[in-house]
């Protein structure tokens, strides 16, 4: 069976396929299934992004004739959701500070957004939300979360995003500060991938 991954994003690939190969003999990002679509992400919610993408990129795979029965397309949305932000910057998160994706700028105003709250106060969660569309089976759809703490000044020069804000405290280490293993090993990602892969195993 064949598992396009709705990204061009090489460690995402990779990570996906070290967890689901062993139910997919093939995955391919869309690079390499020769497929360029760009999807407006423009639902509400992590989950109505994945689902709309999964669902456009299995439309086109499809009517280029790459996908048989039980070849799967994959996509996933990822936000941040901190408690005292009411859930905020959240599906917006790549776009928290300007409609482009300057990390930099969101990780700024995040800061300014939480000033004066205390550390107690700064519980968030980061949330990947993934759809699985199959032919001829039903659609899988998954979120995994990890929780942490949102500090008050960047720490570590690893990762990406607001990985140098988020403090994963049971390592007592920000996300960008652990190596890609480790992070790999607790993230969100990860988490909505195990969700995904014990769907398949049950079936």
């Amino acid at each position: 069976m064949k598992l396009i991954i709705a990204s061009n994003n090489r460690h995402k690939i990779s990570e996906i396929k070290s967890m689901l190969g062993v139910r997919f003999e093939t995955v391919w990002g869309m690079a390499e299934a020769g497929l360029e679509l760009e999807v407006d992400e423009d639902r509400d919610t992590l989950e109505g992004n994945a689902q709309k993408k999964a669902e456009e990129v299995f439309a086109l795979a499809d009517s280029m004739g790459l996908l048989e029965s039980g070849d799967a397309v994959l996509a996933d949305d990822t936000g941040l959701l901190v408690d005292a932000l009411n859930g905020a910057p959240g599906v917006r998160s790549a776009r928290y500070a300007t409609d482009g994706h300057d990390d930099a700028a969101n990780r700024r105003k995040l800061l300014e957004a939480l000033d004066g709250v205390p550390m107690e106060e700064r519980g968030a969660h980061f949330a990947t939300a993934m759809a699985l569309v199959r032919k001829d089976a039903p659609m899988i759809r998954a979120t995994g979360r990890v929780y942490g703490r949102i500090i008050n000044e960047e720490r570590g020069e690893m990762g990406f995003g607001y990985d140098s804000l988020f403090l994963y405290e049971p390592a007592g280490l920000t996300f960008a500060e652990m190596t890609a293993d480790e992070k790999n090993g607790v993230s969100h990602r990860r988490n909505a991938l195990a969700l995904v892969l014990a769907a398949l195993e049950s079936e």
